[in-house]
């Protein structure tokens, strides 16, 4: 019996699911929170502590059960877009040690993790970058713009440092002990400055504006083989092979899928609406703004998707005031608490006049400056409950309003399926889904980024890489 090892690393947790081969069902799953947050002068960073996150991810694997770490025949890994983080490794040096059972990194030659939710680019920095030879844009938090950024405020920063790439391209050059790194064409393209048409990098423009283009991660389609588990860790079997890393969207909707006629729905984080544009060919030139991306998928598909930055994040960012304000006046409750409460009280009468809450706070990458607002406040509407289904209805509107109802019909699609943490444990959030979108609402349980990551490994080593879904 063959099993594969999937590993998703999130912008909040780690999660590592473990694969049947032959049936693709779930063996066993394991998650684990990262707190990896770490503070930074630049004004807008977003950071998090690499260190922090492998140490989440060493936990996880401890915690599965010792028989399935023994038949797992192949690792697929995928983690958050993006976001970039720096090393330094050559021939004699690496910035991480393997002691006993597991990895652990040295700090000081490991940068933070720059994250997707940076936001140190401003829009008129990212209006003087020059513009891609791409059909995808950048926004801030992208790695390349990430780069420009700090060749310009922090010039001496790249001296420290001579390797970069997502965190998860950090860690299959861990796992496979590589001096330079590897990543797929889909976390290639959500840099900025990649090629899909050509699967290259924009080498010679991002050379002429002084790039250091020599740090960049070396480009493999998602699935294939980088390099073989170098330790026994946590009694993995040393030498199985380990695919290049991918990007968690992906492999999110990989697994979610059962249907080409599905689209995939998942709030956690932040919010995506996406489904599988099997037709689409990426235009030639300079990228065009729009709220639809279309990002690379698997077997040269690509996946059009809205992804805005505004989810559970957003309700996060609320729960989090409402108990600042209850501790000001002396009733400081639980997250948990408050979250029961709100969904309890939202769920009740909802005929009073209608509040709009227009949740952008953290803007679109496609709007940068658009900022959240409320109309319609009457006597009778700002109950909690009302608030909340607000809240909630306003995220699902704002998704609706980059991808509507009718593109997905366009599509054929005919059904979504909901993933994401922010969603399932929602019921009012899954009430505003079906009404906004006309569509039926259901729900993949084993569909996560980390079984995705299983699956898209399993999928290429067949050469048919999204066959869990009908042809």
């Amino acid at each position: 019996m063959k099993y594969v090892l999937g590993i998703d690393l999130g912008t909040t947790s780690v999660k590592v699911s473990v694969v049947d081969a032959d049936t693709k069902r779930l063996v066993e799953h394991q998650a684990k929170a990262t707190n990896s947050e770490a503070p930074s002068s630049a004004p807008g960073a977003r950071e998090q502590h690499v260190p922090t996150i492998i140490s989440a991810l060493n936990i996880c694997l401890s915690k599965l059960d010792a028989d399935a770490r023994r038949r797992v025949a192949e690792i697929g890994v995928c983690g958050q877009m993006h976001g970039v983080v720096f090393w330094t490794a050559d021939e004699s040096r690496r910035p991480w040690q393997f002691q006993g059972k597991t990895y652990r990194i040295d700090d000081g030659a490991v940068s933070n993790l720059h994250t997707w939710q940076d936001g140190r680019c401003s829009p008129r920095f990212l209006a003087l970058l020059p513009k891609p030879d791409s059909h995808l844009g950048v926004s801030a938090g992208f790695g390349v713009p990430t780069m420009f950024w700090l060749l310009k405020n922090s010039p001496g920063f790249f001296k420290k440092y001579t390797k970069c790439g997502p965190i998860s391209s950090f860690v299959v050059a861990m796992l496979t002990d590589q001096v330079h790194p590897y990543t797929s064409e889909q976390n290639a393209a959500s840099w900025g400055y990649f090629n899909c048409r050509t699967s290259a990098w924009n080498l010679k423009l991002l050379e002429k504006y002084g790039l250091p283009v020599d740090m960049l991660p070396k480009v493999k389609p998602a699935g294939e083989i980088v390099g073989v588990l170098k330790e026994r860790w946590h009694g993995l079997p040393d030498g199985i092979p380990i695919g290049v890393d991918m990007g968690d969207l992906q492999c999110s909707v990989l697994s979610t899928l059962t249907s080409d006629t599905d689209a995939v729905l998942n709030i956690s984080t932040s919010a995506q609406m996406a489904f599988v544009a099997k037709k689409y060919i990426p235009p030639a030139g300079v990228p065009v703004v729009n709220p639809i991306s279309y990002w690379p998928f698997f077997r040269n598909q690509f996946v059009a998707v809205a992804a805005s930055l505004n989810g559970g994040n957003v309700l996060a960012m609320f729960v989090d005031t409402l108990k600042g304000w209850l501790a000001d006046v002396g009733e400081p409750i639980d997250d948990d608490a408050v979250w029961t409460r709100l969904i309890a009280v939202a769920k009740t009468d909802n005929t009073k006049p209608e509040l709009e809450i227009k949740p952008t706070c953290l803007g679109e990458r496609f709007a940068p400056n658009l900022l959240g607002s409320v109309r319609n406040i009457t006597a009778d509407n700002v109950e909690l409950g009302h608030v909340f289904r607000a809240l909630c209805k306003g995220l699902v509107a704002n998704l609706h309003s980059m991808m509507p109802a009718r593109v997905l019909i366009e599509a054929n699609v005919d059904r979504i399926v909901g993933n994401g943490g922010g969603l399932f444990r929602n019921e009012v959030l899954q009430e505003e889904v079906e009404k906004i979108y006309q569509l039926p609402l259901v729900f993949e349980q084993e569909g996560d980024a980390a079984r995705g990551a299983a699956l898209a490994m399993i999928d290429f080593e067949r050469n048919s890489c999204c066959s869990n879904w009908p042809q």
